[in-house]
């Protein structure tokens, strides 16, 4: 009878058959070989630049996660801003499959559809970026900016998730202290949306190129300017010649997508497909908790010195702004229909969490 414990192949002197042994771990090395061969590369264009924070953030800390989180299927090479194809067009060379997908700020995208410049970037709207991110992940916002790549590409593009990691500061050579000091003063700002909203508030908008913010600011030309995140205006010496700046912003918060293209995201098993989209709101979520971090640090070391002054407005002063926004956004919305749906969206989620009352 069998003791239910069964002995391998021996040879004649009793010894493990070593061919049968050595067999067998080749056919696991096949096995994990072919495994490896079947992992998926996507190459991934962002509007971010190669020495961005933003940029050594993911690279560093999150895209070694997403091979973890399918075991090894799906790998993620991130390309800097303009590598193939200019930001602007990235939603056809998505389409066309000329990249694999996109990270990619939506205002690139307005000349597109002007549903883009109200997803993009809601000027003095949401108040953190995790409330934006929120309206993506939870609000409708996905399913609006897939109608907006379907109003463009026809469906040959799929959103996977979308929201901003960061709210920009805005450097002031001279004291902005309450809404009422906006009226006459001069800051640059891009055209579109922004611009309009300064102008409503008071303020004189200035395009320039972002390039020349820092001369502007140091010859006076401007007395604000639209520029970037606390750390990156840290970063470029902004605050040298702008030494008064309102933080927490009180205007801009960029909108990323991320996308594929469809035929490349229906390839994709629903367990990688929900992979993704975790993956990718996870890392914004903690890059935004990291961005934010590192602007608070700054603004209280800048704080404690003779220099600089840091502004934070008071919510009264902020509401203010939003309520003239607001009017700017509704104009805005006229132009198409799906820029009306989704400014409609917005002011839906930003009732539920409490930035508008019914």
């Amino acid at each position: 009878m069998s003791s239910g414990l069964e002995k391998g192949p021996h040879d004649s002197s009793g010894r493990t058959d070593v061919k049968l042994t050595q067999t067998a771990v080749l056919a696991l090395s096949v096995s994990a070989l072919a495994a490896t061969a079947q992992a998926q590369t996507l190459n991934i264009q962002t509007s971010f630049n190669a020495g961005d924070f933003s940029t050594q953030f993911i690279t560093d800390n999150w895209l070694p996660k997403i091979s973890e989180m399918t075991d090894g299927r799906i790998e993620i090479v991130l390309t800097p801003n303009g590598s193939v194809v200019p930001a602007k067009e990235t939603p056809e060379a998505v389409a066309a499959g000329v990249i694999d997908g996109d990270f990619t700020s939506v205002n690139y995208f307005a000349g597109l559809e002007p549903a883009y410049a109200i997803m993009g970037d809601l000027i003095s709207g949401y108040d953190t970026p995790q409330q934006m991110l929120g309206f993506c992940k939870d609000g409708g916002g996905e399913a609006m900016m897939q109608k907006a790549a379907d109003s463009v590409t026809g469906g040959e593009v799929h959103v996977i998730a979308c929201g901003p990691y960061s709210r920009e500061a805005l450097p002031a050579r001279t004291p902005i202290r309450t809404f009422e000091d906006l009226a006459g003063k001069k800051i640059r700002s891009p055209e579109g949306l922004a611009a309009a909203v300064f102008s409503a508030a008071g303020a004189s908008p200035v395009s320039i190129p972002f390039s020349e913010v820092f001369g502007a600011l140091e010859k006076g030309i401007v007395d604000a300017a639209d520029a970037s995140a606390y750390v990156n205006n840290d970063a470029t010496g902004l605050h040298d010649v702008a030494p008064y700046p309102l933080y927490p912003g009180i205007h801009s918060m960029p909108s990323m997508q991320f996308t594929l293209n469809t035929e490349t995201w229906e390839s994709l098993s629903e367990e990688d497909q929900q992979a993704l989209r975790s993956w990718w709101y996870d890392a914004m979520f903690a890059m935004a908790e990291e961005v934010s971090k590192k602007d608070a640090e700054l603004a209280a070391r800048d704080n404690e010195t003779d220099k600089i002054e840091v502004i934070d407005w008071a919510q009264e002063d902020r509401d203010k702004l939003r309520d003239v926004a607001r009017a700017e956004w509704e104009k805005y919305a006229e132009k198409s229909d799906l820029a009306k749906e989704a400014l409609d969206a917005n002011i839906a989620y930003m009732t539920e969490i409490g930035l508008f009352k019914n």
